[in-house]
């Protein structure tokens, strides 16, 4: 294969568009994606995506969902979201179109550098050489390779002065909290299963430690589709290593007194006809959902494929674990088990992975450290930016971060009458999830800084998803629509670089955004 003048890493849904936007604006373009599927999440579960204003949506991201709506026959974004497969065959088409070189099946295995540069992308089947590179992937493996540096992770309250930053107050009420007190214990005085242990202090209460940065990642978890349409249903089998009592948290939550309601999907977000085909992504709702909160994802973005195997596996046995408990146990309420045995996965979706999506729902992964870092004062404040190449339009939107308990204080036992000195004994023990934090913003810039390393750390890489900001700023840039703005962005700026032969910090940011704007890109 000859050396093409762009290469993008990894065909999620913004690798795509920055493979299409790199070969319209005159570059050769190779995309290649360690899996076997084109889209990440927008073709792995992921079809009713956020998006805060429709008016921050244009360029070729409009274009995909001007596709969406024409093969459907149906105005635009009349439908929260294209059916999986369908999110597929039209990234595959744009590509296809657009004559972009794809690759699928080949894994990072590190970056062959040649002083500030990349000179060639290693993978499992060879190596990748070109001009300028794109790190397009949810975790940030080429920019790693490369040695740019990075955060993984919540930082501190104290890092970018954020209010919403570290860690949060876990009795905070949501609609992801528990209402009810709930012992995190067993009757040996074991932690139930999917409860992470909290730190402890000297007096062996779980330690808050508000504001403070501890590494946390948002939730991970698998977007599911399913039908309510027996015809196109596939039977679901009982897992392998099935245990009801690894619900035991579920079935207290479930028995308490005003924990829950009869609205049907109440308890995972199920709604009728929310996508075409009688099909409905199904989203994590509720304190109990298809968020595995025990912090076993603390080891992803790091971790080497074996370790991101088994986490991806491990959240897999979780959500078909939960959907059959909920269907056959009998310590479920028979009003959820009768309404959810209505469900299936789709026999149309994800033929290659028994209709379980192809893609692990990575909401947080690596975050570069560039030559500019977003933060929550520039989305809160609507900071101008002289080198806007996207704008974010959803809420800062944390999801839960872990499952763990506290001592509730107002329940302490007092000293005893012959205590001595400070006496502190533990009162109830209730589990709460940890982390989530909601805070709606206006439409805000985000700066061609933040897709590009300093100077010093590398020429010749741009970052569309694993950019350059802070975790509570990344929580509202991180939905798919304005990934993959900023997948067109880096897609024109990897190209100028590539042909006009310069650095990926010296690319003419004025010509960069007279492309974008004339290609619809809202600035």
């Amino acid at each position: 294969m000859s050396e093409p003048d762009v290469l993008v890493y990894g065909a999620t849904g913004a690798g795509v568009i920055a493979a299409v936007a790199a070969a319209e604006t005159g570059a050769t373009v190779r995309l290649v994606e360690p899996g076997r599927h084109v889209g990440g999440m927008v073709s792995g579960g992921l079809s009713w995506t956020d998006v805060g204003t429709l008016d921050a949506i244009g360029g070729l991201t409009r274009r995909f969902y001007e596709l969406v709506a024409k093969h459907y026959d149906i105005g635009l974004f009349d439908v929260p979201g294209p059916e999986p497969h369908v999110a597929e065959d039209l990234l595959t088409s744009m590509l296809a179109d657009a004559g972009v070189d794809v690759v699928l099946g080949e894994r990072l295995t590190g970056a062959e550098m040649d002083g500030d540069r990349i000179r060639a992308a290693r993978t499992t089947a060879g190596r990748h050489p070109a001009g300028v590179f794109v790190d397009a992937g949810y975790e940030g493996d080429l920019l790693a390779a490369a040695g740019v540096p990075y955060r993984v992770g919540r930082e501190s309250r104290a890092l970018y002065g954020e209010t919403w930053a570290g860690r949060q107050p876990a009795y905070r009420p949501s609609r992801h909290n528990f209402s009810v007190i709930l012992s995190p214990f067993e009757e040996d005085g074991g932690l139930l299963p999917f409860i992470r242990p909290p730190e402890l202090d000297r007096q062996g209460w779980p330690a808050e430690l508000l504001g403070e940065g501890d590494g946390g990642l948002q939730a991970y978890g698998f977007r599911l589709c399913m039908t309510d349409r027996p015809a196109n249903g596939r039977p679901l089998e009982e897992p392998k290593g099935y245990d009801p009592g690894r619900f035991e948290l579920l079935r207290r939550y479930l028995a308490a007194d005003g924990a829950h309601d009869s609205a049907e999907g109440w308890l995972l977000g199920l709604r009728r006809d929310l996508l075409p085909g009688g099909k409905c992504d199904v989203n994590s709702v509720g304190p109990f959902s298809l968020n595995l909160l025990d912090g076993s994802n603390r080891g992803y973005p790091d971790g080497d494929e074996e370790t991101r195997q088994e986490i991806r596996d491990r959240h897999l046995a979780y959500s078909h674990e939960l959907l059959y408990h909920l269907q056959n146990d009998d310590g479920v309420p028979a009003w959820i088990r009768e309404q959810l045995s209505g469900w299936f996965l789709c026999a149309d979706e994800f033929d290659d992975t028994d209709g379980w999506p192809h893609q692990l729902y990575v909401r947080d992964g690596r975050r570069m450290v560039g030559a500019a870092v977003l933060t929550e004062h520039e989305l809160l404040n609507r900071v101008g930016q002289p080198d806007t190449i996207a704008v974010g339009s959803y809420n800062i939107d944390i999801r839960e971060i872990e499952r763990t308990w506290r001592y509730l204080p107002e329940y302490l036992d007092p000293a005893p009458p012959n205590a001595t000195g400070p006496v502190s004994r533990p009162g109830v023990p209730a589990v709460f999830n940890e982390g989530y934090v909601s805070v709606g913003i206006e439409p805000y810039a985000i700066p061609y800084r933040a897709v590009v390393p300093s100077a010093d750390d590398c020429a010749n890489l741009l970052v569309p998803i694993c950019l350059s900001a802070s975790h509570v700023a990344f929580a509202s840039v991180r939905t798919e629509p304005t990934l993959m703005a900023l997948g067109q962005a880096t897609g024109v700026a990897a190209a100028l670089a590539a042909i006009g032969g310069t650095p990926v910090q010296r690319v003419d940011v004025g010509r960069l955004q007279q492309r974008l704007a004339a290609d619809g890109q809202p600035l």
